[in-house]
This record gives C-alpha cells, structure tokens and sequence, in this order.
C-alpha cells in the first residue's frame, strides 16, 4: 500500500519542474519505442517553453504527482475533451500520466486516475477516456480501473518505430 499520493495543480512557475519529471518519466518507460532513443519526441513535448504554452491554455490542468516531499510524476487532463467518432462530447482526457520507475506499482498511479475520475463527475461529465500505447503494460492498468477499449488508432511520428505506432483508447463512463 502507497502512502497518500499528494496532487498539486500546477502553474507556468512549475515548468522546469514538470519538465524534468516528465523526461525522466518518459525515459523510464518509452525510448524503446523510437529509432532515435526518444529524443525527437523529448525535446518537442517537454522542454519547459512547451509546457509553459500548455500549462496556459484553459482547457488543459497539469498536476504534480508527490510523495512526501519528492515530485513522483505528473499528469495532464483536457477538461473538455470529446471522445472523436463517438456521442460522447461531455468528456475529459486524460492526456498524459507518468510515474518514475522506482515509484510504480504502489499505488500512486491508481490515486491519481481516481482523482481525475472524481474531478471529472465533480464536473458533471459524462467519461473520462485516455490512449494508451498498445504495447503498454499500463493496459491492464487502466482495465482494473474500469476503462474499456473502444478503439484504436496509428501514430506517424517518422522517427517512431513502425512496429510500435498503434494506440488503444480507453474510456470509463462515469453516469
């Protein structure tokens, strides 16, 4: 059992901070997926002038995952999101949640999807959905947590392995 992961809201001030979890979280789990050992994707999504351009944008909500006072993680939700191709357009996503390595399976991740589960009836949604690479071990995950699978798409990054592109989306209805 984990102890009480501690969620902070995050500001454009905590983009260093976000930053360097971010690339160390990502590192821990995803180089295997690129031809270029992940820098390409690194460099555009979590260098701090690109988070500070998301962390302002209204629609997105960046969180610091903590455990005491050390910075395990974080996540991005996408307060109103609509699931594509489906009715469902009161939906939030969960866009990103990364956790170091050495702090997984204890429970961190599991109360930080309840959060984001909560916060989304809290706003009267309808689903919180994510994507998840398919050869995530993070599936399962997400199965446990009453996501189901409703469909599936192919990523084109170029520098990407083409034996790794495919992405599974996940959603949980929350009504």
């Amino acid at each position: 059992m984990s102890d009480l992961l501690k969620i902070q809201a995050c500001t454009v001030a905590d983009a260093d901070k976000i930053s360097d979890i971010a690339i160390k979280s990502y590192k821990d789990y995803y180089l295997y997926l690129w031809n270029d050992d992940g820098s390409w994707y690194i460099n555009r999504s979590f260098q701090p002038e690109t988070l500070k351009e998301e962390i302002k944008n209204p629609n997105a909500r960046f969180y610091s995952l903590n455990a005491g006072a050390e910075t395990i993680g974080f996540m991005k939700l996408n307060l109103q999101q609509p699931l594509t191709g489906t009715p469902h357009k009161n939906a939030m996503e969960l866009e990103r949640i990364y956790i170091v390595k050495a702090f997984a399976g204890k429970g961190y991740g599991r109360q930080a999807v309840e959060f984001c589960v909560q916060l989304a009836k809290d706003m009267n949604k309808d689903i919180v959905w994510l994507k998840s690479m398919d050869s995530s071990a993070a599936i399962s995950f997400y199965e446990r947590l009453g996501f189901e699978e409703c469909g599936t798409f192919t990523l084109d990054y170029k520098l990407m392995k083409p034996t790794f592109r495919g992405m599974k989306i996940f959603m949980k209805k929350l009504h």
